[in-house]
């Protein structure tokens, strides 16, 4: 994220930053998606969502789930989830707004209605949902 600071792009504020992440059993996978500026307190997301202790995925459960690497996380990646095993989480920051993702390289940015983006992973058949962050 420090990096996009030297880039210039059309809609900064409507930027997303994009974490994956798994539960202490590896059982279940997240992807949470906020502003690029915001933080995200994992123990507070758990609690919140009633979910077991979360922590980051590793690169290989990243490259096999989403078929991407580090530093290209992206809600387009979830389409290529085959088992759908991925829940998504959106920041509400970005409902009635534009978002933009990578298109599963980063070195790109797509700009979309966020609803559009929800409808995209919903028809491919992974859980999501808005929630406050």
């Amino acid at each position: 994220m420090e990096e996009l600071n030297d880039v210039e792009l059309p809609y900064p504020e409507f930027d997303a930053k994009n974490l994956f992440v798994r539960d202490d059993k590896k059982r279940n996978y997240y992807l949470i998606t906020v502003k690029g500026d915001k933080r995200v307190d994992l123990k507070i997301f758990r609690k919140q969502h009633e979910l077991r202790p979360l922590s980051f995925a590793s690169a290989e459960d990243l490259a096999r789930i989403m078929q991407l690497i580090p530093g290209a996380v992206t809600p387009m990646g979830l389409l290529n989830d085959e088992e759908r095993k991925v829940h998504f989480y959106l920041d509400s920051d970005f409902t009635g707004q534009i978002i933009g993702v990578h298109p599963n390289d980063n070195t790109a940015t797509i700009w979309l209605q966020a609803q559009a983006l929800l409808d995209i992973i919903s028809q491919h058949g992974n859980k999501s949902e808005i929630v406050d962050l």
